[in-house]
């Protein structure tokens, strides 16, 4: 019998005393399609990780691909002269230079096999590239530049390229892996069958490959088999041709989920007092959303979906390619806002990348929370630095930043104490939306709670609020409605009494709550 393309026996990892990973087993099968299905935090990165060797595991693990004893810790690439190679998400691709350079990397690297890359034929390697494409059943120019090529283009030299890497496409039946880690989450449904086709050719001609997703739907369609990950563990190993998108959606989540009431119907507010109409841009397509003045209204998805670009296209700090927003009596073109006019027409937004984008590190905490007050309340030309220290001061108190030291640079705060900062930075402006995303990212427990209760009482001040983030505990917690997005249009809408944790986690899953 054919050995399984990977087998991982007892494979644990331990950060800091937390285990992500604990006593996994894992097998490929020669000659499948194998899906690794979990959650965020589930372990799926942890593993593939090891596997492309940037992180070492626990003693105790075993790894054979294709038969052969693996030792572990591998050396970054060091899978490679085993037949593994690698497709993510991000892809590795040059986007200025050509698809031909692009395929030729790992051997101009030094790696695979160009004698002489200073003396490379390039008629000849043309003619090479444009021979493998057309066994593919693919119309790609080798000259033309990636940034010129579609999404799916992109993604689908990146799978040949990676299979020309372990010689797939000429070797023996059961030889060669494939991992493809989340290659589909930002391409529409036409694009992912395109790359369905490509993925079965490479298997017909003897790979094996472990495909790595969210999708329920899109494991089911492409893979033979899966593997199910849940808290670092095995939860499950399927069949996939007779599972159903609920026994998986159950696995995932270890329960059969229904939808269950978390918090009564919200009463607040009377007609919307903010519309967006037909937003448009990066992976978002006509979205439209209406906000009552009070109400607080979450954004979430699986990766892909267009749902944490939202804030950032309704304030302008992403293009928008088309959409309306309106604010009161206020209309804006959102393809033409910028965040200074953003601020000036109401709008705040708190981002997701605190250190990069939320605040300066470097400077003081009170440089930090009286920036955006500057021209309105301390006369920026003329800077009264006992009235600004006073007003950080009673920010400080009134956030519950600790220590409330405005001297202080931002950076010596903890994650959740920062991030007070930032709330307050913005909240004092008395904002008609607030945009967040991700606001309790990297915030301890005790913390969260203040960050909620700030955004609580925004809304309760008569502020919208516009929430953007992944995890389904919160905006259960939080939010008045919970609007899904699935491939960059809404999806599903949950409102009281079906809004609870379990209930967000069924749509983003793609199953009827």
């Amino acid at each position: 019998m054919t050995a399984p393309a990977l087998e991982f026996s007892g494979l644990s990892k331990t950060f800091g005393g937390q285990q992500a990973l604990r006593a996994v087993d894992l097998t490929v099968a020669a000659g499948e399609v194998h899906g690794l299905l979990g959650q965020n935090g589930s372990g799926k990165s942890t593993l593939i990780k090891i596997l492309a060797g940037f992180h070492s595991p626990d003693p105790g693990a075993t790894l054979r691909i294709a038969g052969q004893n693996v030792t572990l810790p591998l050396p970054p690439g060091g899978v490679r002269p085993f037949g593994v190679a690698f497709v993510h998400q991000h892809l590795g691709l040059i986007p200025p230079v050509t698809v031909l350079e692009n395929l030729l990397l790992t051997r101009l690297s030094g790696r695979g096999g160009i004698a002489r890359p200073w003396a490379i034929n390039w008629a000849r390697e043309r003619s090479a590239a444009r021979r493998l494409f057309e066994r593919y059943g693919l119309d790609i120019d080798p000259n033309a530049p990636v940034a010129r090529l579609s999404s799916v283009e992109r993604a689908l030299v990146a799978i040949v390229r990676a299979v020309e890497e372990i010689g797939a496409g000429h070797t023996r039946s059961g030889q060669g892996l494939l991992v493809l880690d989340e290659p589909t989450p930002f391409l529409p449904r036409i694009d992912v069958d395109r790359l369905f086709t490509l993925v079965r050719r490479v298997v017909a001609n003897g790979a094996s490959a472990i495909f790595v997703s969210h999708d329920v739907d899109e494991v089911l369609e492409i893979t033979d088999r899966a593997t199910v990950l849940r808290d670092g563990q095995v939860a499950g190993v399927m069949t996939t041709a007779g599972a159903t998108r609920d026994t998986v959606v159950g696995m995932i989540v270890g329960r059969q989920l229904k939808p269950g009431a978390s918090r009564p119907a919200a009463t607040r507010g009377d007609p919307a007092s903010v519309t967006i109409t037909g937003l448009t841009g990066g992976h978002v397509r006509d979205i439209s959303l209406s906000l009552r003045s009070g109400e607080v209204v979450g954004l979430t998805g699986l990766l892909g979906s267009g749902y944490e670009q939202v804030p950032y296209l309704v304030y302008g700090a992403l293009q928008a390619q088309s959409g309306t927003l309106n604010l009161g009596s206020e209309r804006m073109n959102l393809a033409a806002l910028t965040p200074a006019a953003a601020i000036k027409a109401g709008l705040v937004l708190i981002p997701g990348d605190r250190p990069v984008a939320g605040g300066v590190g470097a400077l003081p905490i009170v440089d930090n929370m009286t920036l955006p007050a500057l021209a309105s309340r301390f006369r920026p030309f003329l800077l009264r630095r006992r009235a600004m220290l006073a007003s950080s001061r009673a920010l400080g108190d009134r956030f519950g930043v600790v220590p409330n030291r405005p001297l202080l640079p931002l950076a010596l705060l903890s994650g959740g104490n920062q991030q007070k900062v930032i709330l307050a930075k913005w909240l004092q402006l008395s904002p008609k939306l607030i945009l967040l995303d991700e606001p309790t990212q990297g915030v301890d427990v005790g913390a969260r709670q203040t960050v909620y209760q700030a955004i609580r009482d925004a809304a309760d001040a008569g502020a919208c609020v516009l929430c953007a983030s992944s995890d389904a505990e919160q905006l259960a917690e939080i939010c008045d409605r919970v609007v899904v997005l699935g491939r960059g249009r809404i999806a599903a809408e949950l409102t009281p009494p079906a809004l609870s944790k379990h209930a967000i986690t069924v749509c983003c899953y793609g199953l009827a709550a």
